[in-house]
């Protein structure tokens, strides 16, 4: 199984995405600084792998402070927390990781503070554990969907790569496997950035997953020709109600699914969910940088001059989504119940 990050030896280890599908590149990272940059520049992404990578990235940093006066050790347990929460504004899992460090470190420092530094390690060790035992949990729920025999188009990567290993919508396709389903997965390049390309396709060739790329403009004739029986994609914030935000695109896709009467599937974990937020609208889209779109690998394929919208996210409504598969049961409609009840489940 690929493991996308890992604590080894009070260090933070993980696969750095931007190399692949060339090379496979391990980076190891004992400055939180450096963990916070991989966030941001794309070395890791995937909102499950980056609520893992933000609690590692708290422990490591929180490891290397002077042990002087509590005040001062939460000070500056607090500044580290504000960095990694800019890092990336649309991941859910991000924030919900935050605050689960930020639990145990209450939790933790009345046992002194080196206790709390263990405390730390211990509690982002686990977060990467669980998640992976939580995609698991969801491909089981997940695979039901798949018929043998099934074709399946998915967009970016919501594979290990996204999450501390197995993957959410890849995590369903896997389990199918495992059960001994024949399936064939097309996948979406995902402009601008290739996740699908680049990482969905360099997973699926390493299962042995059958698989096609290609360009996301394709996808709706692919499903006019009958080519495409359900649509399975991962999340990286779901509102109270389900509408989901996750990599642009998705929400043509669902358009697209709905018009042809194909299921559209999103698949992901229930840290996702931020019950704060009533409807996708409040959902922050994070903006990302020009020269993604300017430039593929390095080469500039617009004018240099061209302005450029680049938002790295768009939102579902809910009414496109068939069900939303989490580790604890599927979610229908009505979403907002259903929901509620497996958070509290």
């Amino acid at each position: 199984m690929i493991r996308t990050i890992l604590w080894i030896d009070d260090a933070v280890v993980l696969i750095d995405q931007r190399a692949l599908p060339g090379e496979v590149r391990y980076r190891t990272l004992t400055d939180w600084r450096d963990v916070v940059r991989a966030i941001r520049d794309l070395t890791v992404r995937g909102a499950p792998a980056i609520g893992v990578a933000a609690a590692m990235g708290i422990a490591l940093g929180t490891l290397h402070l002077p042990e002087t006066s509590a005040g001062e050790f939460r000070r500056s347990f607090n500044r580290i927390c504000r960095a990694f929460s800019k890092a990336r504004p649309t991941a859910r899992n991000l924030f919900w990781a935050i605050e689960r460090m930020q639990r145990r470190f209450a939790e933790s420092l009345p046992a002194g503070l080196t206790a709390v530094k263990k405390a730390l390690i211990e509690e982002a060790v686990t977060v990467g554990e669980e998640d992976i035992e939580t995609n698991r949990r969801i491909g089981l729920y997940g695979k039901a969907f798949i018929r043998d025999g099934a074709n399946i188009l998915t967009h970016c990567n919501a594979g290990a790569l996204a999450t501390a290993g197995y993957g959410t919508a890849l995590g369903v396709v896997r389990a199918a496997r495992e059960e001994g389903k024949k399936v064939h997965v097309y996948v979406d390049e995902t402009r601008p950035v290739l996740q699908g390309a680049r990482l969905t396709c360099w997973e699926l060739l390493e299962d042995r997953i059958p698989a096609t790329l290609i360009t996301d403009s394709m996808a709706g004739f692919l499903m006019q020709q009958g080519k495409v029986d359900l649509v399975i994609v991962g999340a990286d914030r779901i509102a109270a109600n389900g509408d989901t935000a996750n990599k642009i695109g998705t929400y043509a896709l669902a358009v697209l699914a709905g018009a042809h009467g194909i299921p559209f599937y999103v698949a992901a974990p229930l840290s996702t969910v931020d019950g704060s937020m009533r409807n996708g609208g409040a959902i922050p889209i994070e903006e990302r940088d020009a020269n993604e779109v300017k430039h593929l690998q390095g080469v500039r394929t617009a004018p240099e001059k061209i302005r450029v919208y680049n938002p790295a996210f768009d939102v579902t409504p809910n009414r496109y989504i068939t069900a939303i598969i989490t580790e604890r049961g599927v979610a229908r409609k009505p979403y907002m119940n259903s929901i509620r009840k497996l958070l509290k489940s």
